[in-house]
């Protein structure tokens, strides 16, 4: 692991934690890539909602309850994880659980619309949950001027673990194709794929990352829930000191729930307007996952060199641009044009938002603080796909239409990022440590 000087990670650090710590990443990628981006979400649209023109609503609201779970949950779970230093131990069950509610997925159905929300939300909830939990071992790991490219070399090691799982599953699609099988006969065996992948490849990561923290006994004193609780009111009536970090929840908001627009929906918008197969969906999500991985793996040295802010802004920028072309292609090309844009920015402004987090969680704070960004992360999965799916349904499936709505959420995360002081952030984390 050349990638990175040992003296970017904390003392005691080797790199095969690290590359632990990343397999989490390779493991869970494959879950936003076939379910959520490339396969399933099309598969609902078209198939278990038999092409209903309330589909791409009922897709985007399983989402938003998934999101709606984890706004509650996650905030108290991270400070609950901080006291009790049990981050690796709930990110195991919530492993298992994620793996076994994909699963679930493999047994839907056309017109089984009730198992499916049910089983979508299950699943997206605990892999967000776990997501957060994954991304609190950041600073325990890297030094805080070593974030960034520590981040980015997860991240895009991260999305080869999405290129596998969607390798494996479009060689089987198109195998079952060939043998003129239907959607509802090859589609499931995807979802077992993705959840034997994820299964198998996060046991490296529970066999190489330690828990470092420590637990907080003066804070145990009081029942663990309540106190979880308690320290996540004082944080957010701290507010002032982490002035920066708010911002930032902000911006998140802004720009993720344009990234979870893309997620959950550019394969619905591909085969919805330009007529793509499923095929080519996802060799258009695999091109996606290639440019995922270079961005986050180049953008991680950049943004430590350039800055932080700088680089998230620039990442931005990138994102108004290719919802742009998407909106004006009328034909395969230009959009595909859009989609390596796209990837490009997925991995590099995923990178630097969890590298920016990290920067502004006080040490004892970690876990909770990223279960606020998650909040925030969660808030946009939330606002965005809905929103599509709103303005699917108000301008009769005008696609169009709906991506432009999703521009102006990129616009918006610029706007909300101009006062963050990434300086002052880190500063006032030090502080409170």
């Amino acid at each position: 692991m050349a990638f990175f000087p040992q003296d970017a990670l904390n003392d005691g650090v080797r790199k095969r934690e690290v590359f632990g710590w990343a397999m989490y990443d390779f493991a869970n990628s494959g879950y936003t890539t076939v379910v959520l981006t490339a396969v399933f979400n099309a598969y609902f649209v078209g198939v278990v909602a038999n092409g209903a023109p309330w589909g791409t609503l009922a897709w985007t609201l399983a989402l938003a309850a998934s999101s709606v779970i984890v706004m509650l949950v996650m905030p108290a779970l991270g400070a609950y994880a901080d006291l009790r230093a049990n981050k690796k131990r709930l990110l195991a069950l919530t492993t298992v659980l994620c793996v076994v509610s994909t699963v679930m997925l493999a047994f839907a159905k056309r017109g089984d619309v009730a198992w499916t929300v049910a089983a979508v939300v299950l699943s997206n909830t605990f892999f967000a949950i776990g997501e957060a939990l994954t991304a609190a071992f950041l600073p325990e790991l890297a030094k805080r001027d070593a974030m960034g490219r520590v981040s980015g070399w997860g991240w895009s090691f991260g999305y080869f673990g999405g290129m596998l799982s969607l390798g494996l599953s479009l060689a089987y699609v198109l195998t079952a194709q060939a043998r003129g099988e239907p959607a509802t006969s090859f589609v499931p065996v995807t979802m077992l794929i993705t959840a034997g992948v994820y299964g198998a490849a996060s046991l490296i990561t529970f066999a190489l990352l330690r828990e470092r923290a420590v637990p907080q006994p003066q804070a145990l004193q009081q029942a663990g829930l309540a106190a979880s609780l308690k320290r996540l009111a004082d944080t957010w009536r701290r507010a002032r000191l982490f002035r920066d970090f708010s911002w930032l929840l902000a911006c998140a908001v802004c720009y993720q729930a344009g990234i979870a627009v893309v997620i959950a929906l550019a394969a619905v918008y591909a085969e919805q307007v330009l007529g793509f197969k499923q095929e080519q969906t996802m060799m258009l999500v695999f091109l996606v996952n290639i440019a995922a991985a270079l961005g986050a793996f180049a953008f991680g040295y950049w943004q430590d060199r350039i800055g932080h802010k700088r680089a998230l802004a620039f990442t931005l920028v990138g994102w108004v641009v290719m919802t742009v072309l998407a909106i004006l292609a009328t034909s395969p090309g230009l959009f595909w044009v859009a989609a390596v844009i796209a990837g490009l920015c997925m991995g590099s402004s995923q990178s630097a938002g969890r590298a920016i987090a990290g920067l502004f969680a006080p040490e004892a704070q970690r876990a909770e603080f990223y279960g606020l960004w998650t909040f925030a992360v969660r808030l946009a999965a939330i606002l965005g796909p809905v929103t599509y799916g709103i303005v699917t349904v108000l301008t009769a499936g005008n696609h169009r239409l709906a991506i432009l709505s999703t521009a102006l959420f990129f616009i918006g995360g610029l706007l909300l990022l101009l006062p963050v002081n990434v300086d002052r952030g880190a500063a006032a984390a030090r502080e409170a440590s």
